[in-house]
């Protein structure tokens, strides 16, 4: 179930979830007995808040801070065999996802009336966990959708074909969606842009020098190949070799991730008319009109405008034989996960074992969670909050992110490197930002999704078919900004360009991010850098390119600008310079927004500490002093081990760096951790001053 959230950047892109695990208990006195829980830890005597019991000795904080602070958690964790990385964000996740079980299996068995809310996660549930029914079934949930696309008599059908792919969750060569206008965030527009690969990136399709991309691009054919040939397919290693061409043809007209992080460069009004120029063999027409916007727009935003100009090549020397088999494996694709068990693991064969590392697949009940999560997200999330977030805790996130407001308006004022003039309309974007803290102020509305009990493929379609529904309904529409991108259970939190709006679920307001018990120095470190990172992205290198109302604007002058880039180029050039495994380096352009949020962040976050001391020492706790927990706090957070074939899918994908370098390589730019840990010449953590870089 694919979900679109345009402009976006998060803290991280793991998707991890919250809180210790505990009984569900949906009474007035177990929510008034968490309440009173969490006021007594807050009133209690402060802790630290550090996990000094990861402490390395053996290795020095001045040459890798990093180690040193998790080093024995390093050495002595092993890796979940279900699990691609483990570390704080993951063990967050596997931490709550029993709560949310707990919660699931309570509305399953409530049998409450039918269309409820409650009703419809445990019916979704039901049919998830009913793995008997799916043997029966095999491959027949998606005999309908296998015959239209073996239907298909001629490339003038394919509009319409991908548009009905597309509103079930299948991937296409292109994907069309509604948000708002860059240039003009009051209304919304349509968007249309590349798509359609079955890997997670190009490289692994056209980087024919690099062994483990080789290997499993091999692992690849073959995986469509076997899953092809579970559907009944007789000639499935002809086909797959053809899809995994086209596919590669594709590839080779996309923009790279680098090129997409520019919002001008992919900001392309169009006519339809300029549209169908740049792409005539192909009814652009039929094809909005197919995906339900065709008679309410004039323009569309093109993205990629090159790549269409090469989609129409690739299509038009295509065989339809193979246009259809790459159809027909993009569905098989999308929907092994709710089929028998032969399409179950040989899905996880690949996508777990090969892609990711991964040697065991998850407890069926786990993936039915995520499941019902991808469907119902917001009324679970309703359930968790009600259960698992104390109103003390959104009072005392308020508090932080107000403080952290503050700190940022500061910094700019004493920029050495920006005039007066940037920094009056950095000032006026800076209070124009949305704070959104725990969960929705309004929740969607889930009346019209049908959900059945014995239908787990027609819940995931019409699951999909209701979100791209409510996506292409708001044009026209007023812009809704009560929306959230994430559900409150999601360990994440994420900055949204056209909203200029930053946003932080509850389930992320948890130890080691966020401790009612802890002394204010490791919340600094720790959540206030996470808030500092959120702000930042607004004034990083693609967020500053919008204004406070949301909007495409240069507001920089030509000088202030060239300021900033030569401080982003020396972070760039950091970055380049990490390996998390041999032959494989970080890729400091694709990381710059996220190394620009952390580096933000951190500065931030400890200038709003020392505001909140009011002039006052901040205590030594358990031998550490306030500055040395608040860099711990910060530290602790990014704690992390990966599978090698998972860490070579986020080089190569994610636009965060690896956990070990969001930490030393943060830390190695504050000269106030330098003090803090008697960093020197000669240390493996020390830049000389020049070398070192505070945007913000």
């Amino acid at each position: 179930m694919k979900r679109h959230l345009l402009s976006t950047l998060t803290l991280s892109m793991m998707a991890a979830f919250a809180a210790p695990a505990m009984a569900v208990d949906a009474t007035p006195a177990a929510a008034a007995a968490a309440t009173a829980g969490a006021k007594a830890a807050a009133k209690a005597e402060p802790i630290s808040g550090i996990d000094t019991q990861f402490i390395d000795t053996s290795v020095r904080p001045q040459d890798d801070f990093f180690t040193y602070l998790n080093g024995k958690w390093l050495k002595e964790t092993e890796i979940p065999s279900d699990k691609a990385s483990w570390g704080t964000f993951m063990k967050l996740r596997d931490d709550t996802t029993p709560q949310l079980r707990a919660i699931i299996e309570g509305a399953q068995k409530s049998r409450i009336g039918a269309g409820t809310e409650m009703r419809k996660i445990g019916d979704l549930y039901t049919s998830y966990m009913d793995e008997a029914r799916r043997e029966t079934l095999g491959v027949k949930p998606l005999s309908a959708e296998l015959s239209k696309i073996r239907s298909l008599k001629n490339k003038a059908g394919l509009p319409q074909l991908a548009a009905h792919l597309s509103k079930i969750g299948v991937a296409t060569p292109y994907g069309i969606y509604v948000g708002q206008d860059a240039r003009e965030s009051t209304r919304h527009v349509t968007y249309i842009s590349q798509s359609g690969l079955g890997m997670p990136d190009r490289d692994y399709y056209l980087k024919m020098d690099d062994k483990r991309l080789a290997e499993t691009r091999a692992a690849y054919e073959q995986h469509v190949a076997r899953t092809l040939a579970l559907a009944g397919e007789k000639n499935a290693a002809a086909q797959a070799k053809a899809i995994v061409d086209f596919e590669t043809e594709l590839a080779k007209v996309q923009w790279t991730k680098v090129e997409n992080r520019d919002p001008v460069k992919r900001y392309n009004k169009m006519t339809v008319a300029e549209l169908t120029r740049l792409a005539p063999g192909y009814d652009w027409n039929a094809a909005l009109a197919a995906a339900g916007v065709g008679n309410k727009l004039d323009t569309i935003i093109v993205s990629q405008p090159s790549y269409f100009t090469g989609l129409n090549a690739v299509l038009a020397r295509t065989e339809l034989a193979t246009l259809k088999s790459y159809f027909e494996w993009q569905l098989l694709r999308e929907y092994s996960p709710y089929l028998s068990k032969a399409f179950v693991d040989q899905n996880f064969a690949f996508y777990g074992t090969a892609l990711t590392g991964v040697t065991e697949q998850q407890p069926t009940w786990k993936k039915g969670v995520a499941t019902v999560e991808g469907a119902l997200g917001e009324p679970l999330g309703k359930l968790y909050v009600a259960e698992h977030f104390p109103a003390e805790r959104k009072a005392r996130m308020e508090e932080l992110v107000k403080n952290l407001i503050v700190a940022y308006g500061q910094s700019i004022d004493n920029l050495e490197w920006m005039s007066p003039e940037t920094k009056k309309e950095a000032r006026a974007k800076l209070a124009k930002f949305t704070p959104k803290i725990g969960y929705p102020d309004k929740w969607r509305d889930y009346s019209k999704l049908d959900i059945k009990a014995d239908d787990l493929v027609g819940n995931v379609m019409r699951s999909s078919t209701f979100e791209y529904n409510r996506n292409i309904n708001k044009l026209g529409k007023p812009i809704d900004h009560t929306e959230w991108g994430m559900t409150p259970q999601t360990v994440n939190a994420y900055y949204r360009s056209s909203m200029n709006e930053i946003v932080f679920p509850a389930a992320i307001l948890q130890p080691p991010f966020f401790d009612m018990r802890a002394d204010d120095a490791v919340n600094y470190g720790a959540i206030g850098a996470v808030i500092g990172h959120e702000i930042g992205h607004g004034f990083d290198d693609k967020g500053s390119q919008s204004d406070g109302d949301g909007n495409l604007r240069d507001w920089w002058t030509a000088e202030d600008r060239a300021a900033f880039k030569q401080r982003t180029d020396k972070l760039v050039k950091q970055f380049n310079g990490f390996s998390p495994l041999p032959g494989y380096h970080v890729n400091g352009e694709l990381t710059l927004g996220e190394n620009i949020g952390d580096n933000a962040g951190l500065s931030i976050g400890y200038k709003a500490y020392k505001l909140s001391l009011k002039g006052q020492p901040a205590p030594v706790i358990d031998g550490l002093t306030g500055d040395q927990r608040f860099f711990m706090g910060f530290a602790q957070v990014w704690r992390s081990k990966m599978r090698e074939a998972q860490q070579i899918n986020q080089v190569k994908t994610d636009p965060h760096s690896p956990g070990q370098f969001r930490a030393n390589g943060t830390l190695a730019n504050m000269p106030e951790f330098y003090e803090a840990f008697g960093v020197k010449p000669g240390d493996k953590m020390y830049l000389a001053p020049e070398d070192r870089v505070i945007v913000w």
